[in-house]
């Protein structure tokens, strides 16, 4: 009924060999049987060899396998054991791009005036052969030498993982190998796509899950509102809540119901601050909120929400009525295995998987979407609306509209993609943000657009109008008088960095 697409990334084929890879490690963990001595036989199938396919030789080939197998088994690679990023670095796949930021062209002339190495003050610059030379270990990427080129001969050479990065949280060694600032880096995993060699990936957890269903356990799935529509209109939440429980999910909730909770809870927030004129983001995107954590402390202790994330708040239900569960969020985001894994934020998903993850776990038990007899909502269209930018916004104003508080005189920003999030906290930061509350989605469009999406924006849009089309019109307090909102708490206790 639906297979995975690889067209819409620039890394499909990379995307390929990770996802064939934790395929195979899942099999092995459904079998019982994955230890060092299957892990290594799986290097070898997949680069039997003599001759490499991809890479200089079998050799590093093999490297970068056995370090991918590292992060399907949710370990750190082996050059960054003491990590606490989800982001990691595979060094032996972070080789090929050029070391050097400025580069002379065939354009070069190598004309008698040499404006370029008369301009450069660090001796960086030299004649060579046929043209000027660059030495990349005297360059301080300054740009005079490009600018005072009369041909226009010396380019700026961004490395793609550098360019995409919002904060500036990734740097490189003295050979070349990207390095990530664990102090800047906010997890919201842009840069993983960007690598056109695959060098950066982040952490799994199928193979803990595949354990803990495997032992018994009551294992409860929670299904991000960005996923309905991934799949196309035919994909619905109970095709997706039927497929889990055949994996051996004891069920599947919603978490656009944990949409409707947080809703509620932080427009209590959002009508007191507003009361006081104190200005308010929101707390749902994890990227966003390490971005206020790492880059604005003193925003994210003065201004943030301490209402919790949808994806907290429906693991906190299911602990709330099944103590001994376990919790595994569902989503497009890289930064929820972030958010899951920080010890202060009791209560928590225990485990996250991306959407190109589920697909992989579905694969290796030989399941496929079907097209169950009865359907499923657990939350309201406010709560499945929190998977596109403003749509937080939009459910906190539509549950203070039912309570019947007025909320024509307030004035929201919606900052979709990292750049629009930055900005506002900096304008926030200096006293000058005009609107009351900051809604921050660090991808563009909201998490519909998020790092592990299935497909493009437009066709999950198109895809979510039908299936919303489908789905009653249940208010958000009224659909809240259905669950136990007294037996947990709404709240986070994490108010500081």
């Amino acid at each position: 009924m639906a297979s995975y697409n690889y067209v819409i990334t620039n890394d499909a084929d990379i995307l390929k060999l990770r996802h064939t890879l934790i395929e195979r490690v899942c099999r092995l963990a459904w079998d019982g049987n994955l230890n060092e001595e299957t892990k290594e036989a799986l290097v070898r199938e997949m680069i039997p060899g003599p001759k490499p396919a991809w890479r200089c030789c079998v050799h590093k080939e093999r490297a970068i396998i056995r370090e991918r197998i590292r992060l399907a088994c949710g370990q750190n690679t082996s050059s960054n054991p003491d990590s606490k990023l989800q982001v990691q670095v595979i060094d032996a796949a972070c080789d090929e791009c050029p070391l050097s930021a400025y580069s002379v062209t065939d354009n070069c002339r190598f004309c008698l005036g040499k404006a370029c190495l008369n301009n450069c003050r660090f001796n960086a610059i030299e004649p060579g052969e046929v043209r000027m030379h660059i030495d990349a270990s005297k360059c301080k990427e300054c740009g005079l030498c490009a600018k005072a080129c009369p041909f226009e001969a010396i380019v700026h050479l961004t490395r793609p993982c550098k360019r995409v990065c919002p904060v500036g949280a990734i740097t490189y060694d003295e050979y070349g190998y990207c390095k990530i600032d664990e102090k800047k880096c906010i997890q919201c995993g842009h840069c993983i796509h960007s690598c056109p060699f695959g060098a950066i990936s982040a952490k799994s957890y199928l193979v803990p899950i595949i354990e803990a269903i495997r032992s018994g356990k009551q294992v409860y799935a929670m299904c991000a509102p960005a996923l309905e529509g991934q799949y196309g209109p035919g994909v619905t939440m109970a095709s997706i809540r039927e497929a889990l429980q055949r994996i051996g999910f004891a069920d599947m909730v919603e978490v656009g119901l944990g949409g409707d909770m947080t809703a509620a809870y932080e427009s209590e927030e959002w009508s007191e601050a507003f009361k006081e004129g104190r200005k308010m983001t929101t707390s749902c995107c994890p990227a966003f909120v390490n971005m206020l954590i790492k880059h604005f402390p003193e925003q994210y202790k003065n201004n943030m929400s301490t209402t919790i994330t949808p994806m907290w708040a429906v693991s906190r239900y299911l602990k709330a009525i099944h103590p001994d569960c376990v919790t595994v969020f569902i989503g497009p985001c890289v930064a929820k295995k972030a958010e899951s894994m920080d010890p202060d934020l009791e209560g928590n998903a225990d485990y996250v998987m991306t959407f190109g993850e589920f697909f992989m776990l579905m694969q290796s038990r030989d399941i496929i979407f079907e097209a169950p007899a009865e359907g499923y909502q657990e939350s309201s269209l406010w709560g499945k609306g929190f998977a596109s930018s403003g749509g937080v916004a939009n459910a906190v104003m539509e549950c203070m509209r039912e309570r019947g508080e007025d909320t024509s005189n307030i004035k929201l920003l919606a900052a979709a993609g990292a750049k629009e999030c930055y900005a506002a906290l900096m304008q926030l930061k200096m006293g000058r943000l005009k609107e009351d509350f900051i809604e921050g989605m660090v991808c563009p469009g909201g998490c519909v657009s998020g790092p592990s999406k299935v497909v493009s924006e437009a066709e999950v849009t198109r895809s979510r109008t039908k299936l919303f089309q489908q789905a009653d019109k249940r208010e958000i307090l009224e659909n809240l008088k259905n669950y136990p909102m007294d037996k947990f708490s709404m709240h986070s206790k994490k108010t500081s960095v």
